[in-house]
């Protein structure tokens, strides 16, 4: 059985489900039941037999868009764990990017930014290509920089704390920095921070990193690590909107793509195209008023 939930403009609603239904249909697969969530009630729930869920996809692609939505294979449930990606998803900058315009030279870095996010590049090559780039810059930039650029998306907090408050565990996982991650967490209400780290010397930027790279494969890892920690039934969720979240995504019981690039969206199980993080809390049906603000 797959099962979708999905929010859409609700003023077309109706004339959508018609012509979904159809095209489903017209693939062989029959909708067995369809209806709103009784606790949140701007959320439809699909009910179709068999796993073709890339179909289903494809379909809700086609006659919800935009939307926000999760294909799951068994009933839904908060899941006990969660690992999100920072930038552009958990804060709505680059931080490099940002950073980079404190040295003067955020069109040449946030070009690279993009084409790595796309998967067009190593993802490590590309880091250490604009780390190197901040060489030089003072440390201080950092602290400017967090204060005067940095903010959370919309629904992060409420999305973090309430996925707190129903025992779920939080991590923040990144292929940014430390510098900023870890004001980021505190910020956010993460329990447990995973990313690079710049190398400081005299009061200014190296132009390196130190220790190992957070990578697309650590990513993963470390959503596995902490799934394992939690028993052989821990439910993951992981949240990210690039190429280097792709196996992280694809490795949770709910991927996530928040606002994401097309490879990361089309890599996941559920999207966020429409609304902002609390459309995840919505998705899940879990009621609006037990949301910790």
């Amino acid at each position: 059985m797959l099962i979708a939930r999905l929010i859409a403009d609700p003023a077309t609603l109706e004339t959508r489900l018609d012509a979904a239904t159809r095209a489903l249909e017209a693939e062989g697969l029959a909708l067995a039941n369809a209806q709103m969530l009784d606790h949140c009630g701007d959320v439809l729930q699909l009910e179709l037999p068999g796993d073709d869920a890339a179909t289903l996809q494809r379909v809700l692609d086609v006659h919800f868009n935009p939307s926000d939505a999760i294909i799951a294979r068994d009933a839904f449930r908060v899941p006990d764990l969660f690992v999100s990606d920072m930038d552009s998803t958990m804060i709505g900058q680059e931080c490099i990017d940002e950073l980079a315009d404190f040295a003067g030279i955020k069109p040449q870095i946030a070009a690279i930014t993009e084409r790595a996010m796309q998967g067009e590049l190593d993802f490590e090559q590309a880091l250490r290509e604009r780390v190197a780039l901040l060489s030089g810059l003072d440390e201080g930039a950092i602290d400017r920089c967090l204060a005067e650029r940095i903010v959370p998306t919309d629904g992060a907090r409420t999305l973090v704390a309430t996925l707190k408050n129903h025992g779920c565990r939080t991590v923040l996982v990144t292929g940014g920095f430390h510098h900023f991650a870890d004001a980021v967490a505190d910020w956010i209400g993460f329990e447990h921070v995973v990313g690079n780290r710049l190398a400081v010397s005299g009061g200014k930027l190296s132009g390196e990193l130190v220790g190992a790279i957070t990578d697309s494969s650590v990513k993963e890892a470390v959503l596995r690590d902490e799934a394992g920690k939690l028993g052989d039934d821990a439910l993951s969720m992981a949240a990210g909107d690039g190429a280097n979240d792709i196996p992280m995504l694809k490795a949770a019981g709910y991927g996530i793509a928040y606002r994401a690039k097309p490879k990361a969206r089309a890599a996941a199980n559920g999207w966020v195209d429409r609304g902002d993080l609390t459309a995840i809390l919505k998705l899940l049906n879990i009621p609006e008023h037990s949301w910790v603000a």
